[in-house]
């Protein structure tokens, strides 16, 4: 099995414990070749292609998905199409290349164990159209249709319009944190946007809110006011069986460290699975490939205590030495603490030794 090959497996059977179907889009991203951000910005009409956003050539993209169809049907996955369709206001067929066949990016590969209620969801979630979305600009622009600006723009084809020529500006914004608010509103009115804007320290959209008719806000409101008490009763439910999850979610991790890890100190495998396995921490223990306890990602987790704990990489950082620099300087402590670790010998000491609170 080529380097390739086994990366895109790795990735693959993430996503597929995860949610039980795998598309190219998890692979593109689970290699590296695209980011999260990249994806919302195809997804919004605001590229032409995928490749263009790709780290990689057309021809390597296409390589990589009949790669994964081969490894698909060696698994016995079940193959579906995806429709993919712009989040702009034509709603046209998004694009993956620049040129060349595309049929292969859209197959999508369902598990065998999949119930038929949920294949049945699965294919309307995925034929039907995506949310229109307006985008918060983080610069100045101009209408293509008027030439005037605004707070929102929305794409048609390559052009932003404002809102007025988009004929979106009857709506009203309500701003994101009341789900249920938001989850009726949305549902009550007969146009709605998701509004993003984009964070360049995450390199991704995130979700501000929504543009919703007043009226179906007005009625959404209502019905949330009628159950907010069964709503409470409900979300401290839903509260404690996260917590609950999480808690086991960490000890499987801790035991999957120790497993790999053997010298590892058992209190030190149970800090690190509770650092790196936080809900809501966007940590390496929080990434799908670590949820379903994949030795590269659970190996990152202890890479990156160790690097806090047990050498100098801190106080490098505060004396002002680059990142790559200090990276470089304490790779030989990380080698000696991990060598130590996996050969079973306790108490193998980095650097500094250090314990306490994770950064």
């Amino acid at each position: 099995m080529s380097r390739l090959q086994r990366r895109i497996t790795e990735a693959a059977e993430a996503a597929l414990a995860q949610r039980g179907f795998v598309t190219v889009i998890d692979v593109l991203t689970g290699l590296g070749w695209l980011r999260a951000g990249h994806v919302d910005t195809w997804r919004q009409g605001r590229a032409a292609t995928l490749e263009e956003l790709a780290a990689v050539e057309g021809a390597r993209m296409t390589e990589a998905a009949a790669l994964l169809r081969s490894w698909a049907l060696g698994r016995g996955l079940a193959e579906g199409e995806s429709a993919y369709l712009s989040g702009a206001r034509d709603r046209g067929e998004l694009r993956f290349l620049v040129r060349g066949d595309e049929a292969v990016f859209r197959a999508h590969w369902i598990s065998p164990d999949m119930s038929e209620a949920r294949r049945k969801r699965l294919a309307e979630r995925q034929t039907k159209a995506p949310d229109l979305v307006a985008v918060e600009p983080q610069r100045e622009w101009a209408c293509a249709g008027c030439g005037g600006t605004g707070p929102y723009l929305i794409m048609e084809g390559a052009e932003p319009y404002c809102l007025t020529c988009a004929d979106l500006d009857h709506l009203v914004f309500l701003p994101a944190g009341d789900a249920a608010l938001s989850r009726r509103a949305k549902k009550e009115s007969g146009l709605a946007a998701l509004v993003v804007r984009f964070n360049a320290r995450r390199k991704r959209y995130e979700r501000l809110g929504i543009l919703v008719e007043e009226a179906a806000l007005a009625l959404a409101e209502e019905k949330c006011l009628a159950d907010e008490e069964v709503r409470l009763r409900r979300r401290e439910r839903d509260r404690e069986r996260r917590a609950g999850e999480d808690v086991d979610f960490q000890a499987r991790m801790a035991a999957e460290i120790l497993r790999l890890f053997p010298g590892c100190p058992a209190e030190r495998a149970e800090e690190i699975a509770g650092h790196a396995g936080q809900r809501g921490s966007g940590r390496v223990g929080r990434t799908a490939a670590a949820r379903v306890l994949d030795e590269n990602a659970v190996t990152l987790a202890v890479i990156a205590s160790v690097r806090h704990l047990d050498t100098d990489y801190d106080r490098l950082l505060m004396t002002g030495v680059p990142r790559a620099r200090a990276r470089e300087h304490i790779r030989a402590d990380i080698d000696r603490v991990l060598t130590g670790w996996r050969t079973g010998i306790v108490g193998a000491a980095g650097h500094n030794g250090r314990h306490g609170e994770l950064a």
